[in-house]
């Protein structure tokens, strides 16, 4: 039988390539994209079958920051498949990005100015909101929303002849220091994109603990620095144009300048032709482009507490608890 694939984010950038590369390598998936609306499903559809006209692809709606869509979702999905192979846990959202030029200037005189290019530590903030659920944006849309979908999936993804497999897209901006337990929706700071990657890491390693012996396995990826709709709203466009020739001479010296979709979707493909039980479970793995554009993957230790990743984990069960109380008409 053919290996089911869900792509979540599926419309544009990475989430595309992925899509695009995943059926290169493997022509007999059938691959499920997901995307916030129908219509831009069935464009992104139309467009994989220009280059696939052969490939099985199906389409499904959902807002991953909105929890009724995410239930609908998985309903729907139960309904339509008997199991889920591999899940990439891919849509996120960085609302109002802001870069601090005054902490980059500071970057550049004190020699750091590399590490918060590579990073966006310290220049990038951005401005949060609460979504029609109460819940911070960034934090459901990146994390909570996809946690609700695989916690809706385990019966499709659990105690399968074959290992499934979940593989959540990450940030080299997950830090420990923009998360904190006590405001885990990052709801007091200007950091919600990076707080939502750090928890994006705790989460995966404690579905490993919890799931591995019912044949499920999680792992985190980090697609680099990639040109994409995300990246476009932090400086205006003529901005990029200029910088593009200085961000092609960086990848000389920072190999996780993939700047590409495609060079961004390597660690992600990499990870579709490994055997989980083989992979570290605390371990992130990094597309990297060398500076003559040979992809790589780079796996890289990830910074996390595992005591720490266990407490988030009680908690986001027991937000799990507190907020589908409101939606047990779509629970089955």
């Amino acid at each position: 039988m053919e290996r089911v694939v869900l792509v979540t984010g599926a419309s544009g950038g990475v989430g595309l390539a992925l899509c695009q590369r995943l059926l290169e390598e493997d022509g007999r998936i059938h691959l499920c994209i997901a995307c916030r609306n129908a219509q831009r499903s069935e464009a992104t559809r139309d467009l994989i079958l220009t280059t696939h006209p052969n490939a099985q692809v199906s389409t499904v709606e959902v807002d991953l920051g909105n929890l009724a869509s995410v239930l609908r979702v998985a309903r729907e999905l139960r309904c339509r498949f008997q199991r889920l192979d591999f899940v990439y846990l891919n849509a996120g959202i960085m609302p109002n990005p802001h870069v601090n030029f005054k902490a980059l200037w500071h970057g550049l005189l004190t020699g750091k100015v590399l590490h918060m290019l590579t990073t966006a530590e310290g220049i990038m903030t951005q401005t949060d909101r609460l979504n029609g659920d109460g819940l911070q944006e960034v934090f459901a849309t990146n994390l909570f929303g996809h946690f609700i979908l695989v916690r809706q999936l385990e019966s499709l993804l659990c105690g399968n002849e074959k290992p499934s497999r979940l593989i959540w897209t990450s940030s080299s901006n997950a830090r420990e220091s923009a998360f904190s337990l006590s405001d885990y929706q990052h709801a007091k700071g200007k950091e919600s994109y990076s707080s939502s990657k750090y928890a994006t890491d705790l989460t995966s390693v404690v579905l490993n603990r919890k799931f591995n012996k019912q044949g499920l396995y999680s792992s985190v990826v980090c697609p680099g620095l990639v040109m994409s709709n995300m990246t476009y709203r932090i400086l205006p466009v003529f901005l990029w144009k200029l910088l593009m020739p200085i961000m092609w001479l960086i990848r000389f010296f920072a190999k996780t300048y993939t700047l590409t979709p495609y060079n961004g979707a390597e660690a992600h493909v990499w990870l579709f032709k490994q055997k989980p039980e083989y992979l570290d479970e605390l371990v992130k793995y990094h597309s990297c482009t060398s500076g003559l554009g040979r992809n790589y993957v780079e796996p890289r230790k990830l910074d996390v507490d595992e005591d720490t990743a266990e407490k988030f984990y009680e908690k986001l069960l027991e937000l799990e608890k507190q907020t589908l109380e409101r939606y047990s008409d779509l629970l089955d």
